[in-house]
Protein backbone atom coordinates (compact mmCIF):
# COMPACT_ATOMS: atom_id res chain seq x y z
CA UNK A 1 0.00 0.00 0.00
CA UNK A 2 1.07 3.55 -0.51
CA UNK A 3 1.45 3.89 3.19
CA UNK A 4 2.23 0.88 5.37
CA UNK A 5 0.51 2.75 8.17
CA UNK A 6 -2.71 2.76 6.18
CA UNK A 7 -2.37 -0.95 5.40
CA UNK A 8 -1.83 -1.67 9.09
CA UNK A 9 -4.74 0.56 10.07
CA UNK A 10 -7.07 -1.26 7.66
CA UNK A 11 -5.84 -4.64 8.90
CA UNK A 12 -6.40 -3.60 12.53
CA UNK A 13 -9.88 -2.27 11.73
CA UNK A 14 -10.85 -5.60 10.13
CA UNK A 15 -9.20 -7.69 12.88
CA UNK A 16 -10.85 -5.78 15.72
CA UNK A 17 -14.26 -6.53 14.22
CA UNK A 18 -13.39 -10.11 13.22
CA UNK A 19 -14.41 -9.36 9.64
CA UNK A 20 -11.55 -11.18 7.91
CA UNK A 21 -13.75 -14.27 7.77
CA UNK A 22 -16.02 -12.39 5.35
CA UNK A 23 -13.23 -10.90 3.26
CA UNK A 24 -12.73 -13.59 0.68
CA UNK A 25 -11.38 -12.35 -2.62
CA UNK A 26 -14.78 -13.03 -4.16
CA UNK A 27 -16.60 -11.00 -1.50
CA UNK A 28 -14.13 -8.14 -1.76
CA UNK A 29 -14.55 -8.06 -5.56
CA UNK A 30 -18.34 -8.02 -5.14
CA UNK A 31 -18.05 -5.20 -2.62
CA UNK A 32 -15.93 -3.16 -5.04
CA UNK A 33 -18.63 -3.50 -7.68
CA UNK A 34 -21.43 -2.64 -5.25
CA UNK A 35 -19.63 0.41 -3.93
CA UNK A 36 -18.73 1.51 -7.47
CA UNK A 37 -22.45 1.41 -8.31
CA UNK A 38 -23.13 3.59 -5.27
CA UNK A 39 -20.47 6.00 -6.50
CA UNK A 40 -22.13 6.12 -9.91
CA UNK A 41 -25.48 6.67 -8.25
CA UNK A 42 -24.15 10.03 -7.03
CA UNK A 43 -24.32 11.16 -10.67
CA UNK A 44 -27.54 9.36 -11.60
CA UNK A 45 -29.74 12.40 -12.19
CA UNK A 46 -27.28 15.25 -12.05
CA UNK A 47 -23.74 15.64 -13.35
CA UNK A 48 -23.05 17.99 -10.43
CA UNK A 49 -22.85 15.50 -7.58
CA UNK A 50 -22.38 16.37 -3.92
CA UNK A 51 -18.60 16.25 -3.40
CA UNK A 52 -18.83 14.92 0.14
CA UNK A 53 -21.02 12.02 -0.97
CA UNK A 54 -18.70 11.28 -3.91
CA UNK A 55 -15.70 11.32 -1.57
CA UNK A 56 -17.39 8.91 0.82
CA UNK A 57 -18.35 6.45 -1.90
CA UNK A 58 -14.92 6.70 -3.53
CA UNK A 59 -13.33 5.97 -0.16
CA UNK A 60 -15.48 2.83 0.11
CA UNK A 61 -14.38 1.67 -3.37
CA UNK A 62 -10.72 2.35 -2.61
CA UNK A 63 -10.90 0.64 0.78
CA UNK A 64 -12.17 -2.58 -0.78
CA UNK A 65 -9.58 -2.27 -3.56
CA UNK A 66 -6.80 -1.93 -1.00
CA UNK A 67 -8.14 -4.89 0.98
CA UNK A 68 -8.33 -7.06 -2.15
CA UNK A 69 -4.81 -6.11 -3.21
CA UNK A 70 -3.58 -6.93 0.29
CA UNK A 71 -5.31 -10.32 0.16
CA UNK A 72 -3.49 -10.97 -3.12
CA UNK A 73 -0.19 -10.20 -1.40
CA UNK A 74 0.46 -7.06 -3.37
CA UNK A 75 -0.20 -3.34 -3.31
CA UNK A 76 -2.41 -1.12 -5.43
CA UNK A 77 0.70 0.76 -6.56
CA UNK A 78 2.33 -2.42 -7.83
CA UNK A 79 -0.81 -3.48 -9.67
CA UNK A 80 -1.23 -0.06 -11.26
CA UNK A 81 2.41 0.13 -12.37
CA UNK A 82 2.25 -3.37 -13.88
CA UNK A 83 -0.93 -2.53 -15.78
CA UNK A 84 0.39 0.89 -16.83
CA UNK A 85 3.39 -0.76 -18.47
CA UNK A 86 1.06 -3.00 -20.49
CA UNK A 87 -1.23 -0.10 -21.38
CA UNK A 88 1.69 2.09 -22.49
CA UNK A 89 2.70 -0.63 -24.95
CA UNK A 90 -0.88 -0.93 -26.26
CA UNK A 91 -1.33 2.82 -26.63
CA UNK A 92 1.90 4.38 -27.94
CA UNK A 93 1.82 8.16 -27.59
CA UNK A 94 2.41 8.76 -31.28
CA UNK A 95 -0.71 6.74 -32.24
CA UNK A 96 -3.00 7.34 -29.28
CA UNK A 97 -2.53 11.03 -28.42
CA UNK A 98 -5.89 12.79 -28.38
CA UNK A 99 -7.80 9.71 -29.48
CA UNK A 100 -10.20 7.46 -27.58
CA UNK A 101 -9.90 4.66 -30.12
CA UNK A 102 -9.40 1.18 -28.72
CA UNK A 103 -5.84 -0.13 -29.08
CA UNK A 104 -6.71 -2.73 -31.73
CA UNK A 105 -8.22 0.02 -33.91
CA UNK A 106 -5.30 2.46 -33.77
Amino acid sequence: MADEGLRDELRAFVTEREWAQFHTQENLAKSISIEAAELLECFQWNAEADDSRVRGELADVLTYCFLLADSLGTTPETLIREKLAITKAKYPVERARGRSTKYDQL
